[in-house]
Parts: C-alpha cells; sequence; structure tokens
C-alpha cells in the first residue's frame, strides 16, 4: 500500500526529530504526537498517545544510557526519583478518564512563561552544579518530584522533560547536563508505566510503533552526542528552544479553542 508506506515514512521523520529534541532537553511529543494524529486522524487518541510512548521509550533509554556512560549520574536522586514516577504516571493515566487533561492548559502555560522568563533572567542558571549536601532531603524532594511530574506526564505530558530539568536545577541545584540525564531516567519510568496502561486498556499500534521506535533511537543517538560535545551551554539553549516552541503552541492552541 503506497499511502500507508509514505505516511509510516513521514512519521519515521517526525519520530527522528522526536528522538533528537527528547535526548536533549524533552519535548519530543511535540513532534511526534501531532504527527500521529494527522496521520490516523480516525483512531481514538488514548490509542495514538500509547503509540507514542512505545516510539518514546526506547529513544528515551538510549539517551538515559549514552549520558550515563560520560556523565556522574546522581543516583540517590535519579532512583527514589523514577520509582515515584513510575507510581505517578500510572495514577496520571488512569485519572484521565474522571478529569479532562485540556483543563489544565492555561495553568501549563502560566508555569511554562515563568520557567522560560526565569531561565532568561538568570544567565548563570544550570551553568554549574550546587547540589545540596543533605542526602535524606533530597531524596524525599527527588520523590516529590518524581510524583508529580509522574502524574502530570501520566494524565497530560507536554513539557515533562523540561519541567523536570528545570526543577532539577532550580531546586536540586544540578547543571543542566546532570539535570538533563536525571530527568531521561524518570522519564523513561514515566513512559514505561504510561505504556502498561494503555497496552492493557487500548489497541496499540505496533507496526508504525516499531518503525517510530527505531528512528527515535537514531535521532535520540544524534542528540546525546550532540549534547555530550557540546555541554552545558547548548543544553541550555535547546531547553529555552523547547519551552518557548511549547509556550507558542500550548498559547495557540487555547486561542484556537
Amino acid at each position: 500500500m503506497p499511502e500507508f508506506d509514505s505516511v509510516l515514512l513521514l512519521l519515521g521523520i517526525a519520530s527522528f526529530f522526536a528522538g533528537f529534541v527528547d535526548a536533549v532537553v524533552g519535548g519530543g511529543g511535540l513532534i511526534q504526537i501531532p504527527a500521529l494524529f494527522a496521520a490516523f486522524p480516525q483512531m481514538l487518541p488514548a490509542t495514538l498517545f500509547g503509540t507514542n510512548k512505545l516510539a518514546s521509550v526506547v529513544g528515551t533509554s538510549s539517551a538515559a544510557i549514552q549520558y550515563a556512560r560520560r556523565v556522574a549520574v546522581p543516583w540517590h536522586v535519579a532512583l527514589p526519583g523514577a520509582i515515584a514516577a513510575l507510581l505517578g504516571s500510572w495514577c496520571g493515566a488512569r485519572a484521565v478518564a474522571y478529569l479532562p487533561p485540556t483543563l489544565l492548559k492555561p495553568v501549563i502555560l502560566v508555569l511554562l512563561i515563568f520557567v522560560a522568563a526565569y531561565t532568561f533572567a538568570r544567565k548563570d542558571f544550570g551553568a554549574s552544579a550546587q547540589e545540596h549536601p543533605d542526602g535524606r532531603r533530597v531524596r524525599i524532594i527527588a520523590i516529590a518530584i518524581g510524583l508529580g511530574i509522574g502524574f502530570y506526564d501520566g494524565f497530560f505530558g507536554p513539557g515533562t522533560g523540561s519541567f523536570l530539568i528545570f526543577l532539577f536545577v532550580r531546586v536540586l541545584g544540578m547543571d543542566f547536563l546532570r539535570a538533563s540525564v536525571t530527568a531521561k531516567i524518570l522519564n523513561v519510568a514515566t513512559n514505561i508505566a504510561a505504556i502498561a496502561f494503555f497496552a492493557l486498556n487500548v489497541p496499540i499500534l505496533w507496526a508504525a510503533a516499531a518503525i517510530m521506535a527505531a528512528c527515535n533511537l537514531s535521532g535520540a543517538i544524534m542528540g546525546s552526542r550532540l549534547a555530550l560535545r557540546h555541554g552545558v551551554g547548548f543544553v541550555r539553549k535547546m531547553f529555552l528552544f523547547v519551552v518557548c516552541v511549547l509556550i507558542a503552541k500550548m498559547g495557540w492552541d487555547l486561542v484556537a479553542h
């Protein structure tokens, strides 16, 4: 079927760029989800969200591994945070049945504007690590971040990586590179929880997901290598770019509807 082949080709291209962006600062869903909705407009949204998560988790896992080889992973933050994120994401996915996620859009837009303004204003934000020495306090904060952002990712999702990175830099004093690798580990956990929920409750487009996963993986490898090569400054610029695109998209969605 030539038409179906061209759809898969376009999804593959979109997934490559999604994997690239996601590997650096998150936000790949900005590219991948609209591509899925354009390719399969008649499908259930839950099916497309599940397919997106399945395609994304491969690239996110690869990026986490690439970072972990070159950057010291703060496991005292990443591990409890990931476990909490797993639980939070599952609960968030279940909560969709009781509350429309679109109600969050105005709140998320305001938060993203704050994140962008704060990062622009603080030129040294995330340039160097100033991590808190109290390990117990840090673990409690990591669990709180994992639960909160994990729930948000399962429930709604846009900007999850950006929120994780911002909180790890602002609250826990990490630099952008360490915040990015930690965010990837938590994001893998939220994706796994969401995949488990969707796979048990809705049909998944397995063929499309497999092709998208391979392309997402290629993009993630390239993105993580560039981030590691160019360091904190590159990640900061990409972070600001993705947050500004998120603000523009969510603002447009609110005005259009």
